[in-house]
């Protein structure tokens, strides 16, 4: 073989590491322009919102994930809104793929704190605690919250909270799909899956020891007026728009009762609490409102109560086995069956 013939092989051999380093170089690049921007940015963020009343505080920010991933850690992450509600946790930890980084996953693997502005402070455990955001260039990303068997417990000095655990809870964001919604529209969905409510509260009185599940789908229309303004609530600004809820559908399930919820429109009060009527065709609805006379909370009227368990026990008495329909007013602050203020409305934030 002649000198020529060997160094040709040899060319031949080291061409394809060439390529190899050559790749590597550029995605080094890549990765490390990437996980700067990410600092960058995120930095930018922070400073934005704390310049609007935000408290948000952590123990520095770690990038890793070389090479297939960006991987954001904040330790002793505490992030509280203007409105009093917040977060904390031990470790927030964000991934992204390094080929994708317009989708994000965020958990909480140990644990996160809910703050509840004047209700005080709510320890979430779960086996999963996670939030995906994708389409981060859309006026309205996509979005999903999911925990898998949570539990919730008040720390000390504050208000109890309404269920103490869930086998799922879900809840899904997305720009409005219907084309008559319009381009500030998004479209809900939320799932509680078998929750089971604190010992004499209202959740477990209306379930009689059992269990609550909830599917809801609606449209939030005028969604890019949902931001505190002036000090106020969320949905205040939101409410002065014209914002509003509009369709509303879901399925009630607590322990043998079983209900259909329909609405053409709701909105909410400066507060955050519902205003409007809900249509609901139910099965067996005797035994939930009986079972919230019986609740120990003080947050249920429990004479309106019992009224509203003794005139729904009487029409189904009348219909027999067929659904009993029923319009549940919320106005005032407080939830309405018919002549009876069963409770507070329920109150979004």
């Amino acid at each position: 073989m002649t000198d020529r013939a060997v160094r040709h092989s040899r060319r031949g051999l080291i061409i394809p590491f060439l390529i190899v380093g050559l790749a590597l170089a550029v995605w080094s690049g890549w990765w490390l322009y990437l996980s700067d921007q990410v600092r960058t940015r995120l930095d930018v963020q922070v400073t934005a919102l704390r310049s609007d009343g935000w408290i948000i505080t952590h123990d520095g920010t770690d990038i890793s994930g070389y090479p297939f991933r960006v991987r954001v850690a904040l330790p002793k992450a505490d992030i509280l809104a203007p409105s009093g509600h917040g977060i904390a946790a031990p470790e927030l930890v964000a991934e992204a793929n390094a080929w994708n980084p317009d989708h994000w996953v965020m958990i909480a693997p140990d644990g996160l704190t809910l703050t509840r502005a004047a209700k005080g402070e709510v320890k979430i455990g779960s086996d999963g605690l996670r939030l995906s955001v994708s389409d981060l260039r859309a006026r309205f990303p996509d979005l999903r919250v999911e925990m898998i068997r949570p539990t919730f417990t008040p720390l000390p000095g504050s208000e109890p909270f309404p269920i103490a655990s869930a086998r799922h809870i879900q809840m899904e964001t997305r720009p409005a799909q219907a084309p008559t919604a319009g381009d500030d529209s998004v479209d809900v969905l939320f799932r509680l899956v078998e929750a089971k409510g604190r010992p004499g509260g209202p959740v477990e009185g209306a379930t009689q020891q059992g269990e609550l599940s909830l599917d809801l789908e609606t449209t939030i229309v005028g969604a890019s007026h949902l931001r505190a303004i002036d000090g106020r609530g969320v949905f205040a600004a939101f409410t002065d728009a014209g914002g509003r809820f509009a369709p509303v559908r879901g399925e009630i399930r607590a322990g043998d009762s079983r209900a259909r919820l329909s609405s053409e429109s709701l909105s909410a009060d400066a507060n955050g609490r519902l205003t409007g009527t809900l249509a609901v065709v139910a099965e067996q609805p005797m035994q939930a409102i009986a079972g919230l006379a019986g609740s120990q909370t003080g947050a249920v009227n429990r004479p309106a109560a019992a009224g509203a368990a003794v005139a729904a026990g009487a029409e189904q008495a009348t219909q027999g086995e067929e659904p009993v329909e029923l319009t549940i007013d919320f106005r005032d602050g407080r939830t309405w069956l018919g002549p009876f203020a069963l409770a507070p409305a329920p109150k979004l934030f």
